[in-house]
């Protein structure tokens, strides 16, 4: 074996073993980097998009996520509670949603969601900024409200009422309608809160 052989050998080998520690250096270089790219709990609080299961959500049940450090509710309403919106367009003062600024174009109907089975709104009260208590229909007599009442979203704060598709009574302090945060479905069982549809993250 001649010696220049032997240089090429030990030269091919020293490139290669360089090549392989060079890369490992590269991935574990760039391993912070991609971790610092993915948001943090902190970040996705603040205000990044939350995704949100709503598999084991039953009909009449609500689920309180946070977004943007505000609770968001998600109401699956029953039949009965979506024949219950309709009638209650006498008693509110947006029956329409015309207050464009409380929910998005996609949400401006009458059940105020994407799927009327489904509500997403901010859990925000908004006259003075209170949390309002979701009150089904058969839970009435213990907040003291009229016979009446149908269920929906009650502030006992200052006596503000909601119906179940967050639209604000008549005769309360609250000016608006509750909220609807920009929010679409993934999946039928799926959906991201802080995201209009179709919205590149």
């Amino acid at each position: 074996m001649s010696e220049n052989d032997i240089d090429s050998n030990r030269r091919r080998f020293l490139t290669t073993a360089a090549t392989v520690v060079g890369g490992a250096g590269v991935v574990a270089g760039a391993a912070p980097f991609i971790s610092a790219m993915t948001p943090s709990a902190r970040t996705k609080a603040i205000g990044a998009p939350v995704e949100v299961d709503i598999s084991e959500l039953k009909p009449a049940e609500r689920m309180i996520v946070k977004w943007r450090g505000k609770p968001v509710w998600i109401l699956r309403r029953s039949n009965d509670q979506l024949r219950e919106i309709k009638a209650s367009d006498g008693i509110v003062r947006d029956p329409a949603s015309d207050e464009a600024s409380q929910q998005p174009v996609y949400a401006k109907n009458e059940y105020r969601s994407i799927k009327p089975e489904y509500l997403v709104v901010v859990g925000i009260c908004t006259h003075l900024g209170c949390s309002p208590s979701y009150v089904p229909e058969n839970a009435a007599g213990s907040y003291s409200l009229n016979d009446d009442w149908k269920g929906g979203f009650f502030c006992p704060c200052h006596g503000s009422r909601y119906d179940l598709a967050g639209r604000v009574y008549k005769d309360v302090p609250a000016p608006l309608n509750l909220v609807v945060p920009p929010y679409e479905y993934l999946s039928d069982t799926t959906l991201v809160i802080g995201k209009n549809p179709g919205e590149k993250a």
